[in-house]
């Protein structure tokens, strides 16, 4: 952590409003990245994907339960897997209590994985999560949405993930997919993004990016090393002794 001036109180205002001056410019800029990113073209969803859900098997359009937005979390849990994406879960305990507000707004959130439905809910009961999550074992929708890669694609290195731009060293892989029914029932893509494009989606780091040590990543094996599932952190004492002392 880098030394820090110590100041009078009028003096951090003023420091606190300079910054507050680049803060504005930079929400003004995520809202006209907001603007372009509703404004871009669509694709047809033609493909008749279906789903194991807890009310049995489901197309794509049922998930939308009715409203026209469908926000779709691939969530990694792969089909051997005992357990979910132990990142994938810190994002889920944040959009876990979202989902009656986005509903209040037309909007509908799922979570979708290859493994099978009954290791979807039993972790799901673990974790103590209410939100709706389907398997997409029965069709091709995680390959074709780029979130699932065969074991060829993963061994040659090709670029198969974040549209084509880089390699992905597993089979699963984090995204957020958008997609529009309208009122004939015809359903599109209309968003999708992944790897750092997930990040303005995670609450929790941005909690942590307002404090003096900010996401405190440095110097891990990889930035999300310290993550655990929620029921895997040491008490708070010990965890606080581990990161200070």
């Amino acid at each position: 952590m880098q030394p820090h001036k110590i100041v009078s109180q009028q003096e951090w205002i003023e420091a606190r409003k300079g910054l507050l001056a680049r803060e504005k410019e930079f929400t003004h800029a995520r809202e006209r990245l907001s603007e372009e990113r509703r404004a871009l073209p669509w694709v047809k969803v033609e493909k008749p994907y279906l789903f194991d859900s807890v009310d049995g098997r489901t197309t794509l359009s049922d998930l939308f339960k009715g409203r026209p937005q469908l926000v779709v979390q691939h969530f990694m849990f792969g089909p051997d897997w005992n357990e979910g994406c132990k990142s994938c879960s810190f994002w889920a305990d944040g959009f876990e209590r979202m989902i009656p507000h986005l509903a209040a707004r037309d909007t509908t959130l799922v979570a979708i994985s290859r493994a099978p439905l009954a290791k979807l809910e039993a972790f799901r009961k673990r974790m103590g999560w209410t939100f709706d999550w389907v398997s997409s074992a029965p069709s091709d929708f995680n390959f074709d949405y780029a979130v699932s890669f065969t074991p060829d694609e993963v061994e040659s290195g090709a670029k198969v993930y974040n549209f084509g731009t880089s390699g992905f060293g597993a089979e699963e892989a984090p995204g957020i997919s958008v997609f529009y029914r309208d009122e004939a029932g015809d359903v599109f893509h209309t968003y999708s993004c992944f790897a750092r494009g997930l990040d303005m989606m995670n609450a929790a780091y941005h909690y942590l990016d307002l404090t003096p040590l900010g996401r405190h990543e440095e110097g891990l094996p990889y930035p999300m090393d310290w993550v655990r599932l929620r029921d895997q952190y040491a008490p708070a004492q010990d965890a606080a002794l581990c990161c200070h002392g």
